[in-house]
């Protein structure tokens, strides 16, 4: 084959350091724009960005020439220094240390969409940890709790 086809829907979740509320408007939707130019910048072009005041979800299609790894790296450590900028109260702005990324099957791809749009109606029902939990346990991801929450 001559040419490198790839096409990798990529739905990214990661929270606040101790899920600390620090996401809030205007800076909110600043942040979730900021985060969306991260990833186009290394062509894993945002399809959309979403969250709550404690955490965000990220869908995108992962380039071909980025690591899932660098990826990450790049968006939360740009982010937080550019969130400490925004405001003092933010200045001590961070993220946790890990993070969880899920492959979206295409035919997937309209409801995690929704899902992340309606994130505000949706943590009016849920919490971000027990949210978290249900997600990964819909993923069939094995996982520690201890190591779960930093």
């Amino acid at each position: 084959m001559g040419q490198s086809l790839v096409k990798n829907c990529i739905h990214i979740v990661f929270s606040t350091k101790h899920r600390q509320p620090l996401i809030y408007s205007p800076f909110e939707e600043q942040l979730h724009a900021y985060l969306g130019g991260i990833c186009k910048n290394l062509e894993c072009f945002p399809i959309i960005v979403g969250g709550y005041t404690d955490h965000v979800h990220i869908l995108c299609m992962l380039s071909k020439k980025m690591a899932l790894m660098k990826l990450l790296e790049t968006l939360k450590s740009n982010s937080s220094k550019w969130m400490k900028t925004k405001d003092k109260s933010l200045e001590n702005f961070s993220w946790q240390n890990g993070y969880a990324a899920f492959s979206v099957n295409p035919d997937e791809k309209e409801k995690v969409f929704r899902y992340i749009l309606n994130q505000k109606e949706h943590h009016k029902k849920i919490t971000f940890q027990d949210e978290f939990l249900d997600i990964l346990k819909s993923q069939d991801l094995e996982y520690d709790e201890r190591f779960v929450w930093d």
